[in-house]
């Protein structure tokens, strides 16, 4: 069974820092493109970063390009999104997806494009300011 568990949101200060976590099972981690992705209220989802398990190349919306650092550590099937200068804008429901894509990164709009995605549940990040 294919499992996405992201964890690590919480309330933080403009200017300040988190570290999201996605712990992945379930699945070859090399075989799959890792994403985050983040819906604040009345707005639509936006894929934010994602990292290629195969060869661990990366891709960052201009948003948060700069400011966020997505990592992976394989022997734990985990990925991690190191969230600094943070904005109240950056409010909003973090989820973590996994798509099936074996080799470099590919854009968050490809998710769900075939199929082969999972999803976990969300991390509430709230910025204040």
């Amino acid at each position: 069974e294919v499992q996405l568990q992201a964890s690590g949101g919480g309330l933080v200060q403009a200017g300040g820092s988190l570290r999201l976590s996605c712990a992945a099972s379930g699945f070859t981690f090399d075989d799959y493109n890792i994403g985050w992705f983040r819906q604040a209220p009345g707005k639509e989802r936006e894929g934010i970063s994602v990292i290629s398990g195969t060869d661990d190349s990366t891709y960052y919306a201009d948003s948060v390009k700069g400011r966020f650092t997505i990592s992976s550590d394989k022997a734990k099937s985990t990925v991690y999104l190191q969230m600094n200068s943070l904005k109240p804008e950056d409010t909003a429901v973090y989820y973590c997806a996994a798509a099936l894509f074996h080799g470099t990164v590919v854009h968050p709009d490809a998710f769900g494009a075939f199929g082969d995605d999972y999803w976990g549940q969300g991390t509430q990040v709230t910025v204040s300011s």
